[in-house]
């Protein structure tokens, strides 16, 4: 029997333990290494080849885990790679689906539940957590009251509380772009202003 060659990446010492631990309990799966941020995942995915990088998305300063995705995927023969992580909002979702990721779970799964997702997730097939999967439903069956990408990823810079020059410097974009995209963000949540417009939002589950 092959057993599954796995990387974790994940920037809390004791979290990469735990799952080590319950990972190392399953005779198919075999934990060949382990990464605290994502240039560290980077290496080792590329000194180590492993299946597939389990792969938290805030991993402090550096690149992140949909960053460190993109840069996986675009490998010789990379490894799957299967997010799990805290956070559920289209904001998370949206970067790591479109970087390449084959799964996304939240930390919350139950250990059989992230077991079986490995194994699928390591023979190519999709695997998403059920509140992601419904995430991704509404959006596709609600295009025109959904945010893009670009408005949400936007819209969380406001609430991390960047300004529209500040925004529009980060992403390469005019100031006049950034405030386009808002008016289109205010006009889909039914709102006036930034504040507002960040609590819609948040209330919506698009934003962290």
């Amino acid at each position: 029997m092959t057993s599954i060659r796995i990387v974790l990446v994940d920037d809390h010492p004791i979290v990469r333990g735990g799952l080590r631990a319950a990972l190392d309990a399953d005779p198919e799966i075999t934990v060949v290494g382990e990464a605290a941020t994502g240039e560290d995942a980077l290496d080792r995915v590329t000194e180590l080849r492993p299946d597939l990088v389990l792969m938290d998305l805030q991993l402090g300063a550096g690149i992140d885990g949909a960053e460190a995705t993109r840069r996986i995927r675009t490998m010789s023969h990379p490894p799957r790679v299967l997010i799990l992580t805290t956070y559920d909002s289209d904001a998370d979702i949206l970067p790591a689906i479109e970087a390449g990721a084959t799964g996304y779970l939240l930390k919350d799964a139950d250990p059989a539940d992230l077991l079986a997702a490995i194994r699928t997730a390591a023979a190519g097939e999709t695997v998403l957590a059920p509140s992601v999967a419904s995430r991704l439903v509404s959006r596709v069956r609600s295009p025109g009251r959904t945010l893009t990408r670009r408005e949400t990823e936007i819209l969380q810079m406001v609430a991390d509380g960047l300004g529209n020059q500040a925004i529009g410097r980060r992403l390469f974009i005019t100031e006049a772009t950034v405030k386009s995209h808002l008016v289109q963000v205010f006009t889909k949540l039914g709102v006036d202003n930034r504040t507002a417009a960040v609590a819609e939002a948040r209330r919506r589950g698009t934003i962290r």
